[in-house]
């Protein structure tokens, strides 16, 4: 494989920063990951450090040196992920159990595959413009999606926060996965906390990293995020590769992952949402009422 990697993340104007990213791969596959822990909260960075250090130790086991069945291996690791939050929770007596969104990919043999519970995003861009990105299980989203709210109000809606999807609830995690692509030279990939995408247009997303390496566009679109976003700014993180090709191998080939607390050197494709509005709006009260208690209990 050879590809170019950047990944950077900012604290903002947050007490802590709880998003995590990090990548690794092999002679054959690469895996790339970005949490971002939920509620605002000290504990959302356990459930995204958790979740980023589970879901690599289970790519270094299996990637020899690819996965067999990218699919099952990220549906699985995602499980995996929300099971050793709960475990973590259980183990240090921690009152409500942290949760974080997810957004996983795996590339080998020429094709991408993702998954991702929650909001954080993944971009495939090509020749300008975005060619698919993940859908965000949230409120806002199924709303748009029925057609009851403009896609201008993503936004600004105030119900663009509520999540019905996240490692480390109660329930399991639904894992919505992608069908695959078949990347060609010069493909971009973006994976993102919503401190990025939330704060940035696509347009200047999209602008950005067509025109620039990965490696300035990205600490450019984050301190872009920064300056809009003011004093209030969430934890802005991103992570990005430009696919270069299948063949061949990069130059430090090797399994790495990188997990960093601050600051580090179009088209959704989707099978059909697995949620029904019953179980989106029990989810959506199930996370807020936890986090409604840690915040209490922080006081």
């Amino acid at each position: 494989m050879r590809f170019s990697v950047y990944q950077e993340s900012h604290i903002g104007g947050r007490g802590m920063n709880q998003d995590r990213m990090g990548y690794s791969f092999t002679r054959d596959a690469l895996l790339l990951v970005l949490a971002d822990g939920m509620g605002g909260h000290p504990r959302g960075e356990v459930a995204a450090t958790v979740a980023l250090q589970t879901i690599s130790a289970l790519f270094q086991q299996q990637a020899n040196p690819y996965v067999k069945g990218p699919e099952r291996f990220l549906a699985d690791a995602c499980h995996a992920a929300h099971r050793e939050i709960h475990r973590h929770a259980a183990l240090h007596g921690l009152p409500e159990t942290p949760r974080t969104t997810i957004v996983a990919c795996v590339v080998q043999h020429g094709m991408a595959t993702w998954a991702h519970c929650g909001d954080s995003r993944l971009y495939l861009l090509r020749g300008g413009r975005v060619l698919a990105r993940t859908r965000d299980h949230s409120h806002i989203e199924k709303q748009i999606d029925a057609g009851r709210v403009p896609a201008s109000a993503r936004h600004t809606h105030p119900d663009r926060n509520k999540l019905y999807n996240c490692l480390g609830a109660d329930a399991a995690p639904k894992v919505e996965l992608s069908r695959g692509a078949a990347l060609e030279a010069g493909d971009v990939m973006l994976l993102c906390s919503d401190g990025l995408w939330g704060v940035l247009p696509e347009e200047e997303l999209v602008a950005a990293l067509s025109t620039a390496a990965v490696e300035r566009a990205v600490p450019d679109l984050l301190h872009s995020a920064l300056r809009v976003a003011g004093a209030g700014s969430d934890n802005v993180t991103g992570l990005a590769i430009a696919w270069q090709g299948a063949l061949d191998t990069p130059a430090a080939a090797g399994s790495t992952m990188i997990s960093t607390e601050s600051h580090t050197g179009g088209t959704t494709i989707a099978p059909a949402d697995p949620f029904d509005e019953a179980e989106i709006d029990k989810a959506i009260a199930e996370i807020r009422s936890a986090i409604e208690k840690s915040s209490q209990l922080l006081r």
